[in-house]
């Protein structure tokens, strides 16, 4: 099925934003609003099945809906890492957890220190449950986003948004999505998001009140997803990328960890344009971070930090002065 170009809107950087689109044999083509468009399935790694399976039937129909777009991407899904397409094709490394057993995970795959972890959030009480995806849930999710307006040295993206807002975006694919809770002394301090695509779990979300860190809510949320998927009967837990722009980080090393391999998948470009054949050429589709020098990057993603910390503490400081008591004075 194919249809002319219309608007749909997506998340970017946690705000809402209508980029044009076209629907292709059942999938959502959305193109960037750059001045290099790129097209691609929308949610394409929660697409079931693979997200393009005739590439050259799929870009004739998308040019034939009228479509502006320089480039279309696309990559394969597990267990299929062996390249199938001639077109032009890159690396990404997917970071994913073999499911065996979860005695298997914590003994054999996970580190001592995640063991460690693990088993201090049970003794301190944190219980994860398989949770409903209610109002309930929303608004602890909302309470937990309105602890900070900064997240791992950046501005993050969801503080402050309304319920209404949080929970439509929260409620994508319902019939495929597993949501876990964190709890301590009954209050929610943790989430994860999962959706099954097919034999595999991807990860859409997961994260933690900070004042409750020390109770290692994380890595009890991981946990459990193990032993969730091994009970559906799924082949891996997927945790997006395992190396984004920053190898060295913390994410990077909370993944590799936890167990966490680097899967390599291709991923296809196709120019459809000559400004898309030059632009592959020179390498300028994968953006101004992944062709950063690293030390240059990683001063950057320090300024980054130090700006974004000064932020919340002028926040904070603006935050108590607004709640502090007026001192009233009598002659």
């Amino acid at each position: 099925m194919m249809t002319t170009a219309e608007h749909t809107t997506i998340l970017i950087r946690g705000k809402s934003k209508s980029l044009p689109s076209v629907h292709v044999d059942g999938r959502t083509v959305i193109t960037t609003d750059k001045w290099l468009k790129i097209a691609a399935v929308r949610h394409e790694d929660l697409v079931e099945n693979e997200a393009v399976s005739n590439p050259d039937a799929f870009i004739r129909k998308m040019k034939e809906s009228g479509l502006k777009a320089d480039l279309f991407t696309f990559a394969q899904h597990l267990p299929h890492t062996d390249p199938a397409f001639t077109y032009h094709a890159e690396w990404e490394s997917l970071a994913a957890l073999p499911i065996t057993t979860y005695d298997n995970w914590l003994k054999d795959r996970a580190e001592y220190s995640i063991r460690k972890a693990v088993n201090k959030a049970k003794r301190l009480g944190v219980v994860v449950e398989v949770a409903e995806f209610n109002d309930e849930l929303v608004e602890g999710i909302r309470r937990i986003y309105e602890e900070s307006p900064v997240r791992q040295g950046k501005a993050f993206w969801h503080y402050k948004k309304d319920f209404q807002t949080l929970k439509q975006e929260l409620g994508d694919y319902p019939e495929r999505s597993v949501f876990l809770a964190a709890y301590f002394e009954r209050e929610l301090i943790g989430t994860m998001k999962m959706v099954y695509v097919d034999s595999t779990a991807p990860i859409m979300q997961i994260f933690c009140a900070s004042r409750h860190f020390d109770k290692r809510p994380n890595n009890a949320l991981i946990a459990k997803a193990i032993e969730v998927c091994e009970r559906d009967h799924k082949t891996h837990l997927i945790y997006g990328n395992f190396v984004y722009n920053d190898r060295d980080s913390s994410l990077t090393e909370f993944k590799r960890r936890n167990g966490f391999e680097s899967i390599p998948l291709p991923r296809y470009y196709i120019p459809l344009t000559f400004k898309g054949k030059i632009a592959l050429k020179l390498g300028l589709h994968r953006g101004i971070a992944a062709n950063t020098p690293q030390p240059l990057l990683k001063l950057f993603l320090k300024a980054r930090k130090l700006w974004a910390d000064h932020r919340l503490v002028g926040l904070q400081q603006k935050t108590a002065k607004l709640e502090r008591p007026t001192q009233s004075t009598t002659a």
